[in-house]
């Protein structure tokens, strides 16, 4: 997510027509274990709060020959740190994209703890490469591959890899306001930090729904709502189905410099175990295109989860910054 971006921002998410832009510890009783590589729900949650992987996906709903309408764009697995877009110009369609982001951030709350929090600073380095065909002019599908590392300043053992491997469609319904309708499903693999040794890995699907809200020429609100599977996981313990809806808005305050926000609230039922979390978040960022391939972001979330078994409670804050190529074809 990790953060919210603008459209231009190849720091974000995988992304989809107007859908707005939202794993490592077992957490103990004691904190001086905590940081132990052993898989929990905190695995997913801190991979999907700190993730800003790039754009892997070009916006298909943009005009050929002119400008687009106001979209608003966002992903499921961007760590809830969605992503906004307004008003781009476009040449011509272009269903290639190769992207490449170097994000630096500050956490709360390393190892997402209810008690004894430590906070860090990361480097989170990210590269992505996409295909987006459009089917029809309301029909697209996506392909995407992209693999970020986190590496901790303070707490090394806890650095860590996600790859992400994704092929989705989206429908855009013109008479009913734009809705749009997708399907996604997503392969996770998360390893140790030299890429290699595995220790979490997911096949999901998800599905979702939005409806964008157009407020003049250069704003845009989005409600919508994200239902994900976990079909297989190993191992099974952290693997979990997601219930969650949104509420996304976004500004360009010039042509280069875009304003967004979203708030999320998400049900997670975990496949093994009786635990039930409800984690709320809540994301602001700013973004800057100094030309079409380069861009400048600067972020900050605020999450927090309410867990049936008390010790998986947490409440975190995060800032960031990023420096974003990205190239289309």
């Amino acid at each position: 997510m990790p953060a919210l971006m603008g459209e231009g921002d190849p720091s974000g998410l995988p992304r989809f027509p107007f859908l707005p832009t939202v794993l490592l510890l077992t957490v103990f009783a004691i904190f001086g274990s905590a940081y132990a590589q052993s898989p929990s729900g905190q695995i997913l949650d801190r991979s999907e709060l700190l993730r800003t992987q790039p754009a892997l996906r070009d916006d298909p709903t943009s005009d050929e020959t002119g400008t687009d309408d106001a979209n608003a764009v966002a992903s499921p697995n961007d760590p809830d740190l969605g992503e906004q877009a307004i008003l781009k110009r476009s040449e011509k369609y272009q269903p290639f994209t190769v992207a490449v982001s170097v994000p630096f951030s500050y956490t709360s709350n390393v190892a997402l703890t209810p008690r004894g929090e430590k906070d860090d600073i990361l480097f989170t380095p990210a590269v992505g490469v996409s295909f987006t065909p459009r089917i029809t002019s309301t029909f697209f599908a996506s392909f995407s591959v992209g693999q970020q590392y986190f590496y901790y300043d303070r707490f090394p053992d806890l650095d860590f890899g996600s790859f992400d491997v994704r092929a989705g469609l989206s429908y855009v319904l013109p008479k009913l306001r734009n809705l749009v309708l997708r399907a996604d499903y997503d392969y996770n693999r998360l390893t140790s930090d030299d890429g290699f040794d595995e220790f979490f890995s997911n096949h999901g699907l998800t599905f979702g729904a939005e409806l964008p809200f157009r407020i003049g020429r250069a704003q845009q609100i989005s409600v919508g709502t994200d239902i994900s599977f976990s079909l297989a996981a190993d191992p099974e313990q952290p693997a979990r189905h997601d219930y969650s809806a949104f509420a996304a808005y976004s500004v360009n305050l010039t042509r280069a410099l875009t304003l967004s926000g979203l708030a999320r609230l998400a049900v997670r039922d975990y496949v093994e175990g009786d635990r039930t979390d409800v984690s709320g978040i809540f994301a602001l960022s700013v973004n800057y295109r100094f030309t079409k391939w380069l861009s400048a972001s600067a972020s900050s979330t605020l999450a927090t989860s309410d867990s049936n078994q008390d010790v998986f409670d947490y409440d975190v804050g995060n800032l960031g910054a990023a420096l974003s190529l990205t190239f289309k074809f």
